[in-house]
């Protein structure tokens, strides 16, 4: 087989998720970081162009840095796996499984690893107020069970509210997640070559850690690394056994919260995470002398 930097490598970004923006953005970093070291890179949008045609132009590994949508689901993995085109992150199954948050969790339930309770709205269905709120208490988060970026994602603090919270997340997806609120420290953990990286610590300038914090504020706080020694030692036991049991591989990064008695709660996977300037991922990798641009190749690098 030809030295990567030999080969024609296509960085796959934009795609047709609501989180088309910020791929474009990760998606023209990791480009240029390519590009810096010697590679044949280039960009490939598949909203643009057919993937079929990754084969035709000549293309033989692919840089997946799609956020959401095909790009996550499995779909673009699969069709990469029949045109035989090696590519970054996780397969098939584990990325189907981990962008649908409702079947992640019951994964983990399955293996007795913590996360948050839950109750489940499926479109169509009644939905009983009073019960949710009963079980789960006040305040309440609302997700799709399939989005990324914090789209969609309501935190309720009434009875009223939660209702028109779940209308809003039922605009992206048939299956809503209502989960219970977490009072503690909310982190990010990267995991890199099934090496659990430094947890980041996300304080984040409103509420929660929702679209503009992640994306377009400049005060949104990133602590890392985060943790004591013995800390960081418990939280990577949790997120190697969560990222495990969904199958994940290559590069990949679990959300984590603390309860109000500071227990960690897995909340989601995020098998292709941002590489923008306020990435996480990058922050991270950092602390443990990974540049960007070699954060870059080394993901590369996994590519299968």
């Amino acid at each position: 087989m030809k030295a990567l930097k030999q080969q024609k490598i296509a960085v796959l970004l934009g795609g047709t998720s609501s989180e088309r923006e910020v791929s474009l953005n990760s998606g023209k970093a990791v480009l240029e970081a390519l590009r810096q070291q010697g590679y044949d890179a280039h960009a490939f949008d598949p909203k643009d162009t057919a993937l079929s045609e990754l084969k035709t132009q000549g293309f033989e590994r692919a840089f997946n840095i799609l956020h959401g949508g095909m790009g996550e689901n499995g779909v673009v993995q699969g069709a990469l796996e029949q045109l035989g085109i090696p590519y970054t992150g996780c397969g098939v199954m584990s990325s189907a499984v981990t962008l649908d948050k409702y079947r992640t969790k019951l994964l983990w339930k399955a293996v007795d690893l913590p996360t948050a309770k839950m109750s489940v709205v499926f479109r169509g269905n009644a939905v009983n107020v009073a019960e949710i709120i009963d079980e789960l208490g006040l305040p309440l988060f609302v997700k799709p069970a399939s989005e990324g970026s914090s789209v969609g994602v309501t935190k309720v603090k009434s009875a009223e509210e939660l209702m028109p919270a779940i209308n809003e997340a039922l605009k992206y997806d048939e299956i809503v997640l209502v989960e219970e609120f977490l009072a503690g420290a909310e982190y990010s953990v990267p995991v890199l070559d099934g090496e659990v990286l430094p947890a980041v610590q996300i304080i984040p300038e409103g509420e929660f850690y929702d679209y503009h914090a992640k994306y377009i504020s400049d005060n949104t706080q990133y602590i890392c690394p985060a943790l004591s020694p013995e800390r960081q030692a418990e939280v990577a036991e949790i997120v190697k056994k969560g990222y495990e049991t969904v199958g994940c591989r290559g590069w990949g990064r679990v959300d984590v919260m603390e309860d109000a008695e500071g227990r960690f709660r897995l909340v989601e996977v995020n098998t292709c995470p941002g590489m923008t300037s306020h990435s996480i991922f990058p922050k991270s990798a950092a602390t443990v002398g990974y540049s960007f641009e070699k954060l870059v190749e080394k993901i590369l690098e996994l590519s299968v």
